[in-house]
């Protein structure tokens, strides 16, 4: 890329969040989660968040006191976050607390449509304190999270 075609991202920072297994894209349960993997799922943020003028930063954790102390950080440093906790959507009170107190424009994705899954997956701890949701959109689920928060910011 040459210096007159760099992005322009003096918007901001969007941080894309992935929480556990979502390393496994790709390979896990492509009927499910499709065959995009994560590095791919990174590529299309950048994309999308870019064509707004933002950057992204894309992180990635089976643990989750990493994400906890991810959302803690971008309280200094993001304009909004896009998060896909995976299973600790439907877990995690800690994850939601830290998103409600880092009073950032959050929009939860997940790949798969959980209503038509198990009844746990029916129910998120992170939906309330989201600006959006958007599930079942596959990976395009990112994008229009990313749209959605360029819009509003």
């Amino acid at each position: 890329m040459t210096e007159a075609s760099t992005p322009d991202t003096s918007r901001g920072t969007i941080l894309v969040i992935n929480g556990p297994n979502l390393n496994l894209l790709g390979t896990r349960e492509p009927e499910k989660y499709g065959t995009s993997t994560l590095p791919d799922v990174e590529q299309l943020a950048r994309l999308a968040a870019e064509a707004h003028g933002f950057a992204v930063e894309c992180v990635q954790s089976n643990h989750e006191g990493v994400l906890l102390d991810v959302i803690h950080a971008a309280r200094e440093t993001a304009a909004g976050i896009v998060i896909n906790a995976g299973a600790f959507t439907h877990t995690s009170v800690a994850l939601r607390d830290a998103l409600a107190a880092v009073q950032l424009p959050a929009v939860e994705v997940h790949i798969t449509n959980v209503h038509q899954r198990e009844k746990f997956r029916h129910h998120s701890y992170l939906s309330p304190v989201c600006a959006a949701v958007i599930v079942g959109a596959g990976v395009t689920g990112y994008r229009l999270a990313i749209d959605y928060l360029a819009e509003t910011l």
